[in-house]
Parts: structure tokens; C-alpha cells; sequence
């Protein structure tokens, strides 16, 4: 079990990409590292809701976070190093992404809800059973924007772990044009990471239930993006 764990930290084989892909994922993948490490280091971060973070981890029960697409940026930077598994997808795109997050201390489990989602929930049952944090950027890999998908709610409702909604707002950033709109902070900012209430989830939960902690899911990380508007509009003169 220890070894099948340790491999979700390591980078995984590159054999069914072409050549061409290949080198693009290797290209894009320390391009990537090395933007978020370098502007993540200028960030001047502060915290709202990090006693949640505190009392799940008091409680012996290993958090799974829950974040929109286009926050992972801040997201990998201020959460590294804490050895949380996360689902990537399959793509060329999650391969890069994977190896990126693995050079931040994360663990990368390969499936999507579009592909593989079945195997690669079941590795995170698996780390999570094994008091291994995990993370999910709930509307990807390929949107619909800001629509929350049942990936964190089937993974608390099987291990009895508390959701953790979470959120950062940055003063100042680009915004990429792909279907996320991907925010990349500009440097030296300041930024807001923000934890929303636990959600917890009944093992016995039916279909009824499952729904409804996937909205109260949708409405905490709605109310994370509303909270973090208005620190950033206290930040103006």
C-alpha cells in the first residue's frame, strides 16, 4: 500500500503521448512550475477560515479541499508542500498539470469526470483512507464554468471526511483567455485565501441527499468568490 501511494507523487510515464506531445508536456510543465514559483514567492497572502483547516486536521480526518479551475494558480502555491492528492485529467493538459503539482509536493491521481473517473476516484478513496489530504478543482477539467461537479461529494460520502471549500482572491492579475479564465497574480500583490464552512456527508446518503450537498457545495464556493470581491474592494483607496 505504501508503494502504491508513493507513486501518485511520482511522475507518471509519458509513452502514450507522441514525441511532438511529449516534449510540449515536458516544456509546459517547467514553464508552469517556474511562473508559479517565481510570482508565487512576491505574494503577500492572508487568511479567513483557516480555524476550519485547523479543527478538520485536529479531528483526525484529512480535508478534502474543493476549488474553482481558475483559482488554482494561487491554490498550488499557498497549499504546497502538504503532500494533497489531486485528480488531473488524463489530457495532455492534466499530464503537464500533474507534473507541475508533483513538483509542489502534491500527489496527481489521473481521471476525470469525463475519463477515468471511476478508477481514479477509487485511488482517492484509497489515499484518503490513508489519512492523505486531497483536492479537486470542482468545474474541471473542462468547465461548465463555476458548476460544481460530484467528485468531493462521493469521495466524503465514502470516507466520512469533511469537504473544505476553498477560495483565493488576488488584488491584482492576468486573466488567460481559455474557457476557466485562468487568473495569474501579478507580482507582489496581496492575496485572500479563504475557507468556507465543512460540508460533511452521511455514508448512508441517497441520490436526494447527494444533490443536496453538491448546491450547498455550489453556494459555498459561490459565497467564497462574493467574499473575496469584497476584500478586494476594501483594498481600494
Amino acid at each position: 500500500m505504501r508503494e502504491k501511494l508513493q507513486q501518485i507523487y511520482e511522475f507518471g510515464p509519458l509513452s502514450r503521448f507522441t514525441r511532438k506531445q511529449r516534449i510540449t508536456i515536458q516544456a509546459a510543465d517547467l514553464a508552469f512550475y517556474g511562473l508559479i514559483r517565481t510570482i508565487g514567492s512576491t505574494i503577500k497572502f492572508e487568511t479567513s477560515g483557516w480555524e476550519h483547516v485547523e479543527s478538520t486536521g485536529g479531528s483526525g480526518k484529512a480535508p478534502i479541499y474543493a476549488l474553482w479551475h481558475d483559482r488554482i494558480f494561487g491554490g498550488t502555491y499557498f497549499l504546497r508542500d502538504r503532500g494533497i492528492v489531486v485528480m488531473t485529467s488524463q489530457s495532455l493538459d492534466g499530464e503537464y498539470i500533474a507534473r507541475f503539482l508533483i513538483r509542489f509536493g502534491f500527489g496527481a491521481v489521473r481521471g476525470s469526470s469525463t475519463r477515468g473517473a471511476v478508477g481514479a476516484l477509487v485511488e482517492m478513496i484509497r489515499a484518503a483512507r490513508n489519512s492523505v489530504p486531497t483536492a479537486f478543482t470542482v468545474d474541471g477539467p473542462r468547465g461548465p464554468r463555476y458548476e460544481a461537479k460530484m467528485g468531493p461529494v462521493m469521495l466524503a460520502k465514502k470516507t466520512g471526511f469533511p469537504i473544505l471549500p476553498f477560495s483565493v482572491e488576488c488584488e491584482k492579475y492576468w486573466t488567460v483567455n481559455s474557457w476557466d479564465q485562468l487568473q495569474i497574480p501579478k507580482p507582489f500583490s496581496r492575496a485572500c485565501f479563504m475557507v468556507g464552512d465543512p460540508i460533511f456527508v452521511p455514508p448512508y446518503s441517497d441520490e436526494t441527499m447527494l444533490s443536496s450537498n453538491q448546491k450547498a457545495l455550489q453556494s459555498s464556493l459561490d459565497e467564497l468568490v462574493r467574499r473575496g470581491k469584497e476584500w478586494k474592494n476594501g483594498l481600494t483607496p
